[in-house]
């Protein structure tokens, strides 16, 4: 017959685990997940068990079995490696009306420990006819689609309210946030930037209203406030609103000025944070942004307007006499006036340069230059935005990284 499913509520009931062995182990985190307070029998028990005992959340009884512990007991859990001891709690607790889970022997248990997992507030238990790798599998599999968002998670009686600023990450599909992922599952509304992982948008369900909040460089943009008003405007109307961006929302994002704006407007903001293409641009190009002995610290400067403009303020003459490792964005347009700024304040003509359009999407490509030649190169190879500027000795390294590569690789 097949098994009868039920979510025990665990919360201050007494669970008995009589074993100490790696059973045991999986079980008992579990159990103190679920607030049961569990009773454990074992002459011993492996340095896992050791450590939650000694945190005082497990009851440790130092001895075997004796007939009289069930007592009490809500559940039992029969986990030693010897089957007579098995089916002696068992028949205990059967006699005692008690259900009991045998880690020995499935046909012989009045219960199953299902493979079980969690996202947010959805559990999942699987049972497979007693396979439990076979179940764990597809508990993995369905885990795995909740927290992607591979399953829809939009229909239930409680959903998220208000605005969520998702950073989506340097613009690779794959390298959004789980919570990011989730969230854009959830979405009634979805106002989506230039440079967010547009793949992600082709998944949204057709009831999603998509609001293109693109800035073209020298072309077509939605205004700033614009958008705030869009905003405030859905998420009034009591529809979940993902703002979805390239990057990290706070890295050179505006997503502060959405989040000021959300909030005195008494909207509820909820910060995703995303991995800044700052970081992980130079890292799928093969270049750290730090390396020992090279370079401790790093700069990410945004260059929307050039070096000695007004509305500039950035400090080129302290970028120009630092040592560490610059990471120019929008700077494509005036990577001629950048580099004459800072070889004139100081950095030498020769310091290597990068530049890496595309960053970790399939039309990634680079160009390495040094700051006397990168107007030129980038000139001559068509570099277009989106791009970043990596300028510093880490570049070598980086190349040194791709010679060893092609040395090793056949």
């Amino acid at each position: 017959m097949a098994p009868y499913l039920l979510g025990l509520r665990l919360d201050g009931r007494r669970v008995l685990v009589v074993g100490g062995g790696r059973v045991a182990q999986r079980r008992v985190p579990a159990l103190l997940d679920a607030g049961a307070s569990v009773t454990l029998i074992s002459p011993s028990v492996t340095p896992a068990l050791d450590d939650l005992i000694a945190s005082g959340r497990v009851t440790w009884e130092r001895r075997p079995y004796q007939v009289g512990d069930c007592d009490g007991a809500w559940l039992v859990h029969a986990c030693t490696d010897h089957r007579d001891v098995n089916t002696a709690v068992a028949a205990e607790a059967e006699a005692k009306r008690i259900w009991c889970v045998r880690a020995d022997d499935k046909d012989a248990s009045a219960a199953w420990t299902p493979a079980s997992g969690r996202v947010e507030e959805v559990g999942v238990a699987v049972t497979a006819g007693g396979d439990p790798r076979r179940a764990a599998g597809i508990r993995d599999a369905i885990v795995g689609a909740l927290r992607d968002g591979t399953v829809d998670a939009r229909r239930h009686r409680t959903k998220p309210v208000g605005v969520a600023l998702v950073g989506g990450g340097p613009g690779d599909p794959g390298l959004i946030t789980v919570r990011g992922r989730q969230l854009l599952a959830q979405a009634d509304v979805v106002v989506a930037d230039r440079l967010a992982p547009r793949a992600l948008l082709d998944e949204l369900s057709p009831d999603v209203e998509l609001i293109d909040a693109a800035k073209v460089p020298y072309g077509r943009s939605l205004s700033q406030e614009k958008i705030n008003e869009l905003l405030i405007e859905h998420a009034r109307k009591g529809r979940f609103v993902v703002r979805l961006k390239g990057g990290d929302p706070f890295v050179f994002g505006r997503g502060g000025e959405e989040m000021i704006a959300c909030a005195r407007a008494g909207i509820p903001v909820t910060v995703v944070p995303g991995i800044t293409s700052a970081v992980a641009v130079p890292g799928a190009a093969g270049v750290p942004v730090t390396h020992r002995g090279v370079s401790q610290e790093f700069h990410v400067i945004s260059v929307h307007v050039a070096p000695g403009d007004p509305r500039s303020t950035v400090d080129w003459p302290g970028l120009a006499r630092s040592t560490g490792t610059l990471i120019l964005l929008m700077a494509v347009e005036r990577i001629k006036e950048i580099a004459e700024t800072l070889v004139r304040d100081g950095r030498s003509p020769e310091t290597p340069v990068m530049v890496v359009q595309d960053g970790t999407l399939p039309t990634q490509r680079a160009v390495a230059a040094t700051l006397s030649t990168v107007a030129e190169r980038v000139t001559a190879a068509g570099v277009r935005p989106p791009a970043i500027v990596i300028v510093g000795e880490v570049v070598k390294v980086g190349q040194e990284i791709e010679m060893v590569r092609a040395e090793r690789i056949p």
